[in-house]
């Protein structure tokens, strides 16, 4: 039985763009993606750096080559080697002959990689494109095994692989019986389990669930079968987690000594509470006394504390012992969490992705016990908890190993902004990721569009024209954004914070001096093809004369160049200078 791939192939899709990049004069450092990579061809320059001329024949190469190609064909979803382009997007070009190469590659593989080449042209420049076939098993280089995190390769051990490998083909370990049956559930465990459902507030289910026999909560767990076993996600949770699952560490300045420290064994739910209530304690309460909102509130909003430790726990990699590491520094905690990234995630789309729990068993345990989201991984939640104090987002990672790490950068909450959020009607928009995180960006880089906003938001460009369109018909005493004034008649539309809004969030607005209003005057123009005195004028809150001045001072530096010699006449605009 043969099968195919549906639709468009990612692989594919990604292949398109970065050649696309290429095409454009853009460099490979610049836009290679997890699948794709673009490689110089090995052994092609001497001792000062020039390039020597091409043979069909380079043994250097296709050695150099088994090893790259091996990392991506251990990649989920493997991927594809762009040849023939240095990494400052010098075109280079390969004269290798393509049968040979694959030939050869098969053979200093010892028969591991079979790999498809495609001969292309990139302006007059021949390169091949070399793309190797997913592993069904780790592809070791030099004893080890690599694969791709971001976009760049790093060892992995044959546990973690396997696990993946073994998620990707549908396998949930976490549904598998343990060795542990209903009488060595933890009591303890079970009170805590209790208790989580009892924060729940006025959920009914949640209370009926809270309110059921100690086995019946088993069952409706699903962490238990039919004849007294519990699954591994039952024994986690109620029993053991063989090693310590978390290691929280809590200091009050960089630097400092541990104040806190917490690392034990037992169930997974006993640790987590201790961690929660450790993590809580050392979590500052901060007074808002400020105009029309008072209050009281953490420097580091608890829901997302709980999100980013949650997260880390539930869908760490339980192949290795090693544990989630905590870092309580101050009004920063750092979650470092066994295990990579999977089916799909990345830092760009985690916000929006659908739910890929690594343990779908263990996941929706926690869900039922109201630790986590059911329908996704909580990071829009954790993401709208920390802006809408005025903290930063979240940021969410993939180290080597790999790891995911989260970082929540907490202190004092802007007062300022918190009023400006319960003062925006309609209220519904002030609990609204989309709009919190374009507010956001407003503030931090001054304009917004449909094509900007896509990124922002983790979304494509219809969406988030959608979301554009609510944030447009928001009201903070007037309308909280405005139009961008000097766009010409069939561009797009552009956004800026409305005049009243500047006023009131003046102080958060650096791009409005110095060396980032020229940043930002720079990504506008870089990003729309141009840029006119009337748009910078109203970017920048300055008067025509300094916004013709700022850009005269762009093209002395060699950043911009004028559309038209004389630099004067009406729809006259400068044009960024290519890199």
């Amino acid at each position: 039985m043969s099968f195919h791939f549906l639709g468009p192939d990612p692989v594919e899709a990604q292949l398109q763009r970065v050649l696309n990049g290429l095409a454009a004069g853009r460099a490979p450092r610049d836009i290679e993606l997890l699948n794709v990579d673009v490689k110089e061809e090995p052994g092609r320059r001497d001792s000062t750096g020039v390039v020597l001329p091409g043979a069909t024949e380079n043994e250097a190469a296709a050695r150099y080559l088994v090893g790259e190609l091996a990392c991506v064909a251990n990649t989920p979803g493997a991927g594809a080697i762009i040849l023939g382009v240095a990494d400052d997007g010098r075109r280079i070009g390969t004269a290798l002959n393509e049968e040979w190469l694959r030939h050869r590659i098969f053979q200093i593989s010892e028969r591991r990689l079979t790999v498809d080449i495609r001969v292309g042209d990139l302006d007059g420049t021949r390169i091949l494109v070399l793309l190797p076939p997913e592993a069904v098993e780790p592809i070791r280089s030099n004893g080890r095994i690599h694969w791709r995190v971001a976009d760049h390769c790093v060892e992995v051990d044959a546990a973690t692989w396997m696990a993946g490998r073994l998620h990707r083909g549908g396998l949930d370990w976490s549904a598998q019986p343990s060795g542990f049956r209903l009488e060595d559930v933890h009591a303890s465990a079970v009170e805590i389990a209790r208790r989580f459902l009892g924060q729940a507030g006025s959920d009914p289910a949640a209370a009926d669930l809270g309110g059921a026999t100690d086995n019946d909560l088993l069952r409706r767990l699903n962490v238990v079968d039919g004849d007294g076993r519990l699954t591994n996600a039952g024994a986690l949770l109620f029993v053991t987690t063989g090693a310590p699952a978390l290691d929280y560490m809590r200091r009050d300045h960089p630097g400092g000594d541990s104040t806190i420290r917490v690392r034990r064994d037992g169930s997974l739910l006993s640790q987590l509470a201790e961690v929660e209530t450790a993590a809580a304690a050392a979590n500052a309460v901060v007074q808002i006394s400020e105009g029309l909102v008072r209050g009281q509130v953490r420097r580091l909003p608890q829901s997302a504390v709980r999100e980013a430790i949650v997260n880390g726990v539930i869908h760490r990699d339980w192949s290795t012992d090693a544990p989630v590491v905590i870092e309580h520094v101050g009004d920063t905690l750092t979650v470092t969490s066994p295990g990579g990234f999977i089916a799909g995630i990345t830092p760009q789309n985690i916000i929006t992705h659908p739910s890929a729990p690594r343990y779908r068993a263990l996941a929706e345990a926690a869900a039922s016990l109201r630790l986590a989201e059911r329908e996704g991984i909580g990071v829009d939640r954790m993401v709208a908890a920390m802006l809408a104090l005025g903290h930063e987002r979240p940021d969410i990672s993939e180290l080597p190993g790999p790891y995911v790490r989260t970082v929540l950068l907490g202190g004092p909450p802007d007062a300022s902004w918190i009023e400006l959020l319960a003062d925006i009607t309609p209220k519904t928009l002030t609990r609204d990721v989309d709009l919190l995180l374009m507010l956001d960006h407003l503030c931090r880089h001054g304009w917004i569009d449909a094509a900007r906003a896509a990124p922002v938001i983790q979304r494509g460009e219809a969406e988030a024209r959608a979301a554009i369109g609510r944030l447009s018909e928001a009201v903070f005493l007037e309308g909280i954004v405005t139009e961008v004034a000097g766009v010409p008649t069939g561009e797009p539309t552009a956004w800026r914070l409305s005049d009243h809004v500047l006023v009131w969030m003046d102080y958060r607005l650096g791009y409005r001096h110095g060396e980032a209003r020229q940043r930002m005057i720079l990504e506008w123009a870089r990003a729309r093809g141009r840029v006119s005195s009337t748009e910078v004028s109203d970017l920048a809150g300055v008067a025509q004369n300094s916004a013709g001045k700022l850009l005269t001072e762009l093209e002395r530096q060699g950043l911009l160049e004028p559309s038209r010699a004389n630099r004067s006449g009406r729809g006259f605009f400068y044009r960024p200078v290519s890199t």
